[in-house]
């Protein structure tokens, strides 16, 4: 993990004065837990979640809204303002501020979008299977939620479908039994995006 903190703070601003990391995967795979441990190395770097921008209404329908709350001020070196969801009031919360800090972790499924790739500067992929990712998920949710999953898991198919993040990543990262795994992505973040069926599934071994 120190290793990946240290090339992350390397690296040249991507949006504005920030150097914006997206940590992208399947619901399920341990985005928001890597995320977490990843923010403290990196000193209490901020984290973006996209579950606070995403909405039953909205799965993955908040791309403009991103933008034009969190990317666009943090771009012009300005405090970001955005307004969590509340996932049980189905309402948005009090509004909360994002300053532009040197390095900004925005994780969550969509992270690595084509429409936010642009303004990252590096895109971390979960290297888990989507049906071992969406069975931890379901397990950790419980039954309370399982009318949810459903959609859930279809919409999700969904748009990686349509705007696959995998293919884009610069990192994979692989949860081990002990610490996190690490090997390069495939790196295709700088030619066109294509049009990809079964590549959001693990390829490489970690």
């Amino acid at each position: 993990m120190q290793t990946v903190a240290s090339r992350l703070r390397r690296l040249p601003p991507s949006c504005g004065p920030v150097r914006l990391i997206g940590v992208d995967g399947h619901a399920g795979s341990g985005k928001s837990t890597f995320a977490a441990e990843l923010a403290a190395v990196l000193g209490g770097a901020p984290v973006l979640r996209l579950d606070d921008i995403a909405t039953h209404e909205e799965l993955f329908a908040w791309t403009e809204r991103l933008l034009r709350e969190v990317i666009d001020p943090l771009g012009r070196g300005e405090t970001a303002h955005y307004r969590p969801y509340d996932w049980r009031a189905r309402r948005f919360g009090p509004a909360r501020t994002l300053p532009p800090a040197p390095l900004i972790l925005i994780e969550g499924v969509g992270a690595g979008r084509r429409a936010l790739r642009p303004h990252l500067a590096r895109l971390l992929w979960m290297e888990l299977p989507r049906e071992e990712a969406w069975a931890r998920g379901r397990a950790r949710d419980g039954e309370e939620q399982k009318a949810f999953w459903t959609g859930w898991v279809e919409a999700e198919q969904r748009h990686f479908t349509e705007d696959p993040s995998r293919p884009f990543a610069d990192l994979l990262v692989c949860q081990r039994n002990e610490g996190y795994g690490v090997l390069p992505g495939p790196q295709r973040g700088d030619g066109p995006d294509q049009s990809l069926t079964d590549s959001d599934e693990p390829s490489a071994v970690c």
